[in-house]
């Protein structure tokens, strides 16, 4: 191989190199985005987690005082 064959590919390599970097940069800034997007939605599911939480305390409350109001004997088929 003579010395313009080298050059060659020591130009293609560095090329690819360079472009590695650039694809590189951008998957890290891809990551940190997603970081950002995985801690909004961790913020998200837990407020949600809460919420639940207190709908499902608030629905036997009201089942609760549903079962004291509608006369048992009945079983509520007056309804």
């Amino acid at each position: 191989m003579d010395r313009y064959e080298y050059d060659a590919i020591l130009r293609s390599l560095a090329a690819s190199l360079a472009k590695q970097d650039i694809i590189n940069d951008d998957l890290r800034e891809c990551i940190r985005q997603q970081r950002e997007a995985n801690q909004r939605q961790e913020i998200t599911n837990e407020r949600l987690t809460t919420a639940i939480e207190r709908l499902d305390t608030t629905q036997a409350r009201i089942e609760t005082l549903l079962a004291r109001m509608i006369d048992r004997s009945n079983n509520g088929t007056d309804a």
